[in-house]
């Protein structure tokens, strides 16, 4: 207030409106404000208005009618995707930059960003871009230049409404990096180099780009250049632009960030944090590429070689499943947690009247997800008709893609496996080749389950792979065990093949779902699922629903269990313990207490299993091996534990196998019940999963169930 009295005892427009805030803190109003001071009443309003929304900085800015000399449409472009859509969108980016709504509604017709609009954006850069998606592909950056290299695919449909999927926080990050590598001043070069390296380079760096992305244009889109004289424009691998006439650096390198992410749900947060950290890094140049994009392009492709057969069964069943709210997803939540239950007591468990049970009950037994059991004789009244779920009404296909094994399953709505294909795999294997075999695995399960699988009731298909993983574009992000995946769009690959709702899940998230769904009653309650497999995952089902974390990678167990060893490298980073990836560690341990078939067979699992074997037969070496990797993983679980408060571990995996499993469990009992603060007031329970050893295979599948039919009530993920 002292700013605004010290204004207000001048003159001019600035001491009229501070008068105007200040007489309006009094509790007058406009009328009377307008009377005192000779303005009207909606000037009045206006400036009181412009206080409370933007403080001392709306006083000072002054709306003006008309087109302003300058102007950053960029800028206004940049605001209008990231800021929350609705008919006032252009009149509150008018209002924070000082601009009229006219200038800003304009600025929105010539970058095509209207709703009567072509069916993509336009980039006026000179020359522009052509009239189809744009990506931002890459950057370069040197002491004289930088460079944006944005792509163009093929003009598609209209893109899909995409939530914003870049926060405040990581364009801000961005745009202070850039700014940082900026130049002050012009650099003069020396008389003596007839030429700028710098060209050499950039040219070698389109080269790069146009190799690793054949599937889309090119555009190098000159950011700056304060070379004196600037460099030549590079000719190959990308056509060469200017930014607009009216928009600078920074605007327009923020547009076409906030048009990429509005545009396209696979341009995460990640791929700019990835940007942002190239930037970060400083040195000179900075070269960055993105991953190629040629998956996620709308327009269709020609296929190689002869066409694929359509996958069986059909998944035109999608549509027939289609849940109306959610009170049905609460009504079959009750049906599957208890097997078999009447409508009266639904309504008891679910606090719905009975008329809604009656009415949702009905629907869902026309549909043919219900069916009606047995009747039950009633002590009064007429009997009682219970319902259960129709296991037939839906299957789903669950594809687990692990580094030394491919499994496939086709299971029904109640869990039953139909039928199972399995494939070993290396994991030095091609990722293109690892690909192949399980579309092949895939296509082979579902048709074998062709004569028990109802072409109107089929789902979708889902995928469990090692993480970590970007759920936004399904791209496996380089697994530990998996060196050759280094961002695989592997969504995308397999929706080429898959004509149907893909999924993908990382694999103990999987696991967990998996035990949520096919558990039942046994596992209505908050959990951990420990996932033994190549390596050593966990799945957390927290407060009614599967916990993924805010990158859908929750539950990186091995970084956990190395800081509970207490082992770290060089660098401070928690080491990858041995004994987070069992079929590698226990045959080890067993061979260092001289355990005959601890160092032999074809492979680390036939390795594992033979010391299992030798466990389970009495072998005390094979035995305190076993134990050894237990206690390990139980040292992890311990942490779980005391960090969520929870009371119920579960185990499984392909490695919890019938030999070793008592082992696990009693050593991983003794840790998390012995050592946690709280032990005096809970008994943690370890129990072996309800899963086979396809524990990720089967909760792949489950993971489709649990989208489409799991009450939520920030909303359903559908598949």
């Amino acid at each position: 207030m002292e700013v605004l009295r010290g204004w207000a005892a001048g003159s001019g427009p600035l001491a009229t409106r501070a008068r105007v805030v200040l007489l309006a803190a009094e509790g007058v109003r406009d009328a009377e404000i307008s009377r005192r001071l000779g303005v009207s009443r909606q000037t009045a309003g206006t400036w009181r208005h412009r206080w409370q929304s933007a403080g001392l900085a709306g006083l000072e800015q002054r709306p003006r009618t008309g087109r302003p000399p300058t102007v950053d449409e960029a800028e206004v472009v940049a605001r209008a995707l990231l800021a929350p859509g609705g008919s006032g969108a252009s009149r509150a980016i008018a209002r924070e930059l000082g601009l009229s709504h006219a200038t800003v509604a304009a600025v929105r017709r010539r970058w095509g960003l209207t709703a009567d609009a072509a069916a993509v954006p336009r980039v006026p850069t000179r020359p522009p871009l052509p009239g189809a998606e744009v990506w931002v592909m890459g950057l370069y950056a040197d002491a004289s230049r930088a460079v944006l290299l944005a792509g163009t695919g093929p003009a598609g449909p209209p893109p899909p409404a995409v939530a914003t999927v870049i926060g405040a926080d990581v364009l801000g990050a961005l745009t202070q990096a850039l700014t940082a590598l900026r130049p002050a001043v012009p650099r003069t070069r020396p008389a003596d180099q007839p030429g700028d390296p710098g060209t050499a380079e950039l040219a070698a760096f389109l080269a790069e780009a146009a190799a690793r992305h054949p599937d889309v244009a090119l555009h190098a889109i000159t950011l700056w250049d304060t070379a004196q004289p600037p460099a030549q424009p590079p000719a190959a691998g990308a056509t060469y632009h200017l930014p607009p006439a009216h928009a600078t650096p920074l605007g327009l390198f923020r547009a076409l960030i906030a048009l990429d992410s509005t545009s396209h749900p696979e341009s995460s947060r990640r791929v700019h944090l990835d940007l942002t950290a190239a930037l970060e890094r400083g040195g000179t140049p900075v070269r960055w590429l993105r991953e190629n994009v040629a998956g996620h392009l709308r327009a269709p492709r020609e296929p190689a070689g002869p066409p694929a057969p359509p996958p069986a069964p059909a998944s035109s069943g999608v549509n027939q499943i289609d849940l109306g709210s959610f009170n049905e997803c609460v009504v079959i939540e009750a049906v599957r947690l208890a097997g078999t239950i009447t409508r009266g007591e639904i309504a008891h468990r679910t606090g719905l009247t009975q008329q809604s049970v009656s009415r949702i009950a009905r629907s869902l037994l026309d549909r043919g997800i219900l069916v009606e059991d047995a009747q039950r004789r009633a002590t009064s009244g007429k009997p009682r008709t219970p319902v259960r779920l129709c296991g037939s009404a839906a299957h789903a296909v669950g594809l687990h893609i692990d580094p030394e094994l491919l499994t496939a399953v086709v299971i029904d709505l109640d869990g039953a496996i139909v039928c199972t294909c399995t494939r070993p795999v290396s994991p030095d294997t091609d990722p293109a080749d690892f690909v192949a075999q399980a579309v092949a695995l895939g296509r082979e399960a579902m048709e074998k389950a062709r004569g028990s699988v109802p072409e109107d009731g089929f789902l979708g298909i889902g995928v469990a792979v090692p993480g970590p993983v970007d759920i936004a574009s399904g791209t496996v992000l380089g697994p530990p065990l998996l060196k050759a995946w280094h961002d695989l769009p592997l969504l995308y690959l397999l929706k080429d093949h898959f004509p149907c709702p893909v999924i993908i899940e990382k694999d103990s998230l999987a696991a967990a779902a998996g035990e949520r769904w096919i558990g039942r009653d046994r596992r209505a309650r908050d959990f951990a699922y420990l996932y033994l497999g190549t390596g050593v995952g966990s799945g957390l089902y927290l407060n009614g629903d599967l916990y993924r974390g805010v990158s859908a990678n929750a539950g990186e167990f091995g970084q956990l269990c190395a800081i509970a060893l207490g082992r770290t490298g060089p660098d401070g980073r928690p080491e990858m313990v041995p004994e987070c990836n069992p079929p590698a560690s226990v045959p080890e341990f067993a061979a260092r207490r001289g355990v005959a078939g601890g160092a032999t067979g074809t492979g680390s699992t036939a390795a594992y299993r033979a010391v299992g074997r030798a466990a389970a037969g009495g072998d005390p070496g094979a035995a305190a091996a076993v134990r050894e990797v237990a206690g390990a993983i139980g040292r992890g679980a311990l942490g779980l534990v005391d960090l969520l408060d929870i009371d119920l571990i579960v185990l499984g995996g392909p490695f919890f196998t019938e030999d070793v499993a008592g082992f696990y469990l009693d050593e991983i009992t003794r840790v998390v019940n012995e050592f946690p603060t709280a032990r005096r007031l809970r008994r943690v329970a370890v129990e072996p999963s309800v899963l086979s050893a396809e524990a990720a295979a089967v909760g792949a599948a489950s993971t489709i169930f649990h989208a489409t039919f799991t009450p939520r009530l920030r909303g359903r993920e559908r598949p």
